[in-house]
């Protein structure tokens, strides 16, 4: 394993920064680079105003990290690297890209001699600044190469190398995938515990579920801090919005002909959430209206 000194960091809004300052506190100099923000940090870091300035201000053997959106953005930015790198450079893809964007610009790179690396990140913004989770797939060299970095920038047991180039990217996007359903099953369960008729503190529920209780989890303890700024929520609106990778977990299923109703259900939930109301909640109130009389609530 190589000692990882200095790295380009592509895309600074809050993982990037938060990646930013964790390597510098583990002794790494970082070159940033976002086309809409400016930051001022103390240490090792300097801005710069472009991808060109990027790689210009790193030596030897450049390592250079995207913290972009993926899609059309991740590959604008991997293509115009690919002019400007040199052959035995490196790029980590740490982003939410779609696996198979990451295997293509993997294959894209490899034809100019650099080295890609897609990079499931996971653990929040928490885990960007102290210690992040990383699921890393590509050329086991360059992971070697790179290995150091990982310990420094990982909890403890918090990266693995997942195998050949896309893997990285698939298991994050499966690790979404339980993300998203385990989130709704918390959500439909506090919604239950709304409607009882009892009067639960759900601040002191949420406490007392992530202390020995099977269900105990981050994502507990994070309901507990929402309820203890808004006891009931009253101040958000149940919208939930979703970024791309349940659809990609739910599309790779129906290809593979897996079944994950959880999880696919999760995902229709959050399209659900996106609307005041639904065509198809009007044609089941007018069957049961037609064919049982049941009460329909008319817009006047």
């Amino acid at each position: 394993m190589e000692a990882i000194n200095e790295i380009g960091m592509i895309g600074l809004g809050k993982m990037g920064l938060g990646l930013t300052q964790n390597m510098m506190r583990n002794g790494i100099r970082v070159i940033g680079y976002d086309k809409a923000s400016t930051i001022e940090m103390e240490g090792e870091f300097k801005q710069v105003g472009s991808l060109s300035e990027v790689v210009a201000a790193l030596s030897g053997k450049r390592i250079i990290w995207l913290m972009v959106p993926a899609g059309e953005v991740t590959r604008q930015v991997v293509s115009e690297l690919g002019e400007l790198l040199s052959e035995g450079d490196i790029i980590i893809d740490g982003g939410n890209s779609f696996f198979k964007d990451s295997v293509e610009n993997y294959e894209y790179l490899a034809m100019k001699g650099i080295s890609f690396l897609d990079c499931g990140s996971s653990g929040g913004m928490s885990g960007a600044l102290n210690g992040g989770n990383f699921m890393i797939g590509g050329n086991k060299e360059t992971f070697d190469f790179v290995e150091k970095l990982f310990e420094k920038i990982s909890c403890q047991n918090g990266y693995l190398y997942t195998g050949k180039s896309g893997s990285g990217h698939y298991l994050k996007m499966i690790h979404n995938g339980i993300e998203y359903a385990m989130m709704a099953a918390i959500g439909e369960g506090f919604d239950l515990l709304e409607h009882s008729e009892y009067d639960f503190d759900n601040e002191k529920v949420a406490r007392l579920w992530n202390n020995g209780s099977v269900i105990r989890s981050w994502l507990i303890e994070l309901a507990e801090e929402a309820f203890k700024k808004d006891p009931k929520l009253d101040k958000v609106k149940g919208i939930m919005y979703s970024s791309g990778e349940g659809k990609w977990t739910v599309d790779e299923a129906l290809q593979k002909q897996v079944a994950i109703p959880v999880i696919t259900m999760s995902l229709m939930m959050r399209y659900r959430s996106l609307e005041d109301d639904t065509f198809t909640g009007k044609v089941v109130s007018s069957l049961r209206n037609g064919f049982g009389g049941h009460a329909m609530k008319t817009i006047e």
